[in-house]
């Protein structure tokens, strides 16, 4: 079908601040529908109220209001501009709520403006928990035994009519599971529900049973008006249910499933936005039985969401680019897939040939007192993702990019229960069995620390899973073989082998498993209790980084092209790996560098979202790559965070998805010989790899690489930040 021409000027609802549940993700969304949009000839009208944003530059849209995000606002606004349509589904759930208020008060018919890429009935009927579960029984697919209430005296009669506790209490129309959670008495039913219900847009919760520990699994799905769908990403929770997506680790693609039961689901998916006769994306969320294979529906996000954006990160499928082009009246088929360019057309279902993984990141560094325990209510700020060969890989980059302080896993002490007292000597208490356990029963942002000390401290797999509540046990290997190779590691330096002295072979499978270079010199020394920050000269970071520079053991760098290398990919992203490296060794240079006349200048992006570091910063970083390409150079980006405009396909010359660590720094800039750094718009993450790759300089230069740190001196920064000095 070609492009509607009754459809000439769209009105785009952003999301307004950021806010638990509703992070950057959708000012990524909002910007490539805008693009997308503008390059095909619509006149666009953004309405967001958040000015950090990137969609709120002039250049996005023909006219944007920065304006409160109400139905009554927005109204206003489209009697000025009087458009043709309203394209909700970028804006997350304020933008949903406010386009179902509009309709249901005649606002959009007497406008005249037409609700594109999702109805008005899809996201009653998506939205809806009672209307939802009616959906799924129409259609045959199963759900869980719930019953809607709108009181809490209906919320106490239906625990008989449900079988007793636990229960699970999910809320109608709100945001990262607000007001939702589960609740093991009556006491905690009352409480979870009356926050259920104040919540909810509609004033309604759904009471249903527990099916705590079956495993959770999601399908990004996309399809178009004339019924062509696909399955975009699978992803996998580690986390059994009960813990909100947002909150839980997520693999991608599935790595657990058999191939019957991916189809199943896979089939249920597509039947699932047909039903709903959904146009675009969405997420689709199943709860899986692993030792029978049951499944149930657990609810559908009707517009891009958070699990969109790393969806669409994961495989490199612009999926809010392709929504919105959807929603005025393309085909999947008639879609080139930017990535590939014309080898694919957006109807090509993405093929990974990685594994890619999401932490979230929670703010308890700020706020070390207060509850840690995650459930179906979101409390991170943001997230990041890695992308390795394998799980190992993949999940150590990730906790590399965290930033808390512990740039990978630690044998666990009394200090890391702390709410902040006496850490140093606390340190050298080692964490009791008691506690270690109750870290692994109750989920928080502690338990993949705990799972990795549990193997350290010679748990069985069936031990922990028992805790665990039903972490599947192929997870639990992965984290019991990372756990043994670090206890090799040790064992080594335990009878004496020096960072000068690693073997290569010793060094290519070390690296190959994940560990960085302050993993490997950390392990190598027993894991002192006074911290790797520690380490004498010799022992420490760069006495490894020299020893494996010495032996010619550098990452290759493997391309994210949306199709396994089946097609010649067009678009550079990148990731780093060093599995499957070269056996001779060397630095994996980018092709045509000696023919390449431009300068190439590196932009640190500022990492995942959190309390004191936003959006702000990758606007910076966006504008910071725009006025580099503007004075004819090329500019890289190296940032690990999904949620982002920086992080975008098309938004430099070459994206590097990396942790922001020296080493995996240092890496890239060998690997571009790179002319330039600039560290001051990626925020404090930025800012800390000042003087650490200053000092490292001296050392790069031996392997051709001849770096001008930009800007702002390395020296003038610690001036400025160190109070002493």
């Amino acid at each position: 079908m070609p492009r509607r021409e009754d459809i000439s000027k769209v009105v785009i609802l952003g999301s307004g601040p950021i806010r638990i549940g509703q992070a950057a993700e959708f000012d990524f969304s909002g910007s490539q529908a805008c693009r997308a949009l503008r390059a095909d000839g619509y006149e666009v009208v953004l309405i967001n109220s958040n000015p950090a944003t990137i969609q709120n530059d002039p250049e996005m849209a023909d006219r944007i209001y920065i304006e409160p995000l109400l139905p009554e606002v927005v109204k206003r606004i489209m009697e000025l501009e009087k458009p043709d349509a309203l394209l909700a589904g970028m804006g997350g759930q304020t933008a949903l709520n406010i386009a179902a208020a509009l309709a249901h008060d005649g606002s959009l018919d007497e406008l005249g403006v037409e609700l594109i890429g999702c109805n008005l009935t899809a996201i009653e009927e998506a939205e809806d928990r009672d209307l939802f579960k009616k959906v799924c029984e129409e259609i045959d697919l199963p759900v869980c035994k719930a019953i809607a209430c709108d009181s809490i005296e209906q919320v106490l009669e239906s625990v008989d009519q449900l079988g007793g506790f636990p229960l699970l209490i999910r809320p109608a129309f709100t945001l990262g599971g607000l007001g939702g959670g589960t609740a093991y008495n009556t006491g905690e039913l009352v409480e979870i529900a009356s926050q259920g219900i104040l919540h909810s847009a509609i004033g309604q919760v759904l009471i249903e049973e527990s099916i705590l520990g079956w495993q959770e699994h999601e399908y990004e799905v996309m399809r178009d008006d004339a019924d062509n769908a696909i399955i975009v990403c699978t992803m996998e929770n580690l986390d059994p249910m009960g813990v909100h997506t947002g909150e839980s680790v997520v693999v991608a693609p599935q790595q657990t499933l058999s191939d019957r039961d991916h189809q199943v689901l896979r089939d249920a998916a597509l039947k699932l936005i047909r039903r709903l006769n959904i146009r675009g994306g969405c997420n689709v969320q199943f709860a899986v039985e692993q030792s029978t294979g049951e499944y149930r529906v657990i609810e559908v996000n009707p517009r891009v969401s958070r699990s969109s954006a790393l969806a669409s990160k994961a495989t490199g499928y612009p999926i809010a680019r392709m929504a919105a082009l959807i929603a005025v009246g393309y085909t999947l088929d008639e879609l080139p897939n930017p990535i590939t360019g014309e080898g694919t057309t957006a109807a090509f279902e993405p093929t990974l040939d990685y594994c890619v993984v999401k932490i979230p990141r929670w703010p308890f560094d700020k706020f070390r007192t207060a509850d840690r325990t995650i459930g179906t209510s979101m409390k991170s700020t943001g997230e990041v993702m890695a992308i390795g060969r394998g799980f190992e890989e993949a999940f150590l980059k990730a906790w590399s990019s965290l930033e808390y302080g512990q740039p990978h896993p630690r044998p666990l002490t009394m200090a890391d229960a702390s709410g902040g007292e006496s850490m140093d000597e606390r340190a050298f208490e080692p964490l009791p069995e008691a506690l270690l356990e109750d870290w692994l029963r109750v989920p928080s942002d502690r338990r993949m620390g705990a799972l990795f000390e549990a193997f350290r401290r010679g748990y069985t797999t069936e031990d922990v899973r028992d805790m665990t509540g039903g972490v599947t046990r192929w997870f639990l290997h992965r984290f019991e073989n990372m756990a043994a190779i670090e206890t090799e590691i040790r064992a080594a330096g335990e009878i004496g082998l020096n960072p000068a002295d690693v073997p290569e072979d010793e060094m290519r499978m070390w690296k190959g498993a994940g560990f960085t270079d302050l993993h490997i010199a950390d392990a190598l020394a027993g894991f002192p209790a006074s911290g790797f920050k520690l380490l004498p000269e010799g022992s420490d970071e760069f006495a490894v980084t020299r020893r494996r520079h010495q032996l010619g053991v550098h990452p290759v760098f493997r391309m994210v092209d949306s199709c396994a290398a089946e097609f010649a990919a067009v678009t550079p992203y990148y990731y780093t790996t060093y599995e499957g490296g070269s056996a001779s060794g060397g630095i994996d240079y980018v092709l045509g560098l000696e023919e390449s006349l431009k300068q190439r200048i590196v932009v640190i992006g500022s990492g995942p979202i959190r309390i004191g570091q936003g959006i702000e910063f990758d606007y910076g970083c966006v504008h910071a790559v725009g006025a580099i390409r503007d004075l004819g150079h090329e500019a890289i980006i190296i940032n690990n965070n999904p949620e982002t405009v920086s992080t975008d396909f098309d938004t430099s010359d070459r994206l590097y998805f990396d942790p922001l660590t020296l080493e995996a720094v240092s890496e890239i800039l060998l690997r571009e010989r790179a002319h330039g750094i600039l560290l001051q718009f990626g925020g404090q993450t930025a800012i800390n790899l000042a003087l650490p790759l200053s000092d490292s300089l001296t050392h790069l230069s031996t392997l051709g690489l001849h770096l001008v740190m930009e800007g702002t001196s390395p020296d003038a920064i610690d001036e400025a930040s160190d109070r002493e000095r």
